[in-house]
């Protein structure tokens, strides 16, 4: 794993992936992947929208959905689902999981211990596990503490 010290910057790693998935840069593209790194709280597109209008008055709705699936197909940001909310979307490409918290909503990663081929989940002659996703559902330490 890189340190800080060694990344490159969040700019040029987007240029490099969307170039290599065969997509331009664009400010718009710009604009969404910032919001979604500055503050990762795996928002939903309408989050998404809100904060880059914000920057950017004249971004469309349409547009933030564009370049969410661009950042998606480009392996820069991933679909969060979770039970039946809207999508949410998370730039941290690590293997992790995530934690819901039924009571205020808000989505925390989480560090995944087990990998695929540790998990010991017996799959069907010629299946080939390559991802576990999981969602932990329960009360954040916030809401946990005005539970008591």
């Amino acid at each position: 794993m890189k340190t800080a010290s060694t990344q490159a910057p969040p700019e040029n790693n987007l240029n490099e992936r969307l170039a290599h998935s065969g997509l331009r840069v664009t400010p718009q593209r710009q604009q969404v992947h910032e919001v979604l790194r500055e503050k990762m709280d795996h928002p939903t597109a309408d989050q998404v929208f809100m904060r880059a209008k914000g920057k950017m008055p004249e971004i469309s709705m349409a547009t933030v959905y564009n370049c969410l699936d661009a950042l998606v197909q480009c392996g820069l940001v991933r679909e969060v689902t979770l039970d039946r909310g809207a999508t949410r979307y998370c730039p941290n490409m690590q293997d992790h999981s995530h934690f819901y918290c039924d009571e205020c909503g808000s989505v925390y990663d989480i560090l995944q211990t087990i990998s695929p081929e540790d998990a010991g989940i017996k799959l069907p002659r010629g299946f080939r596990l390559k991802l576990i996703e999981t969602n932990l559902h329960g009360h954040c330490p916030d809401c946990a503490a005005k539970a008591k």
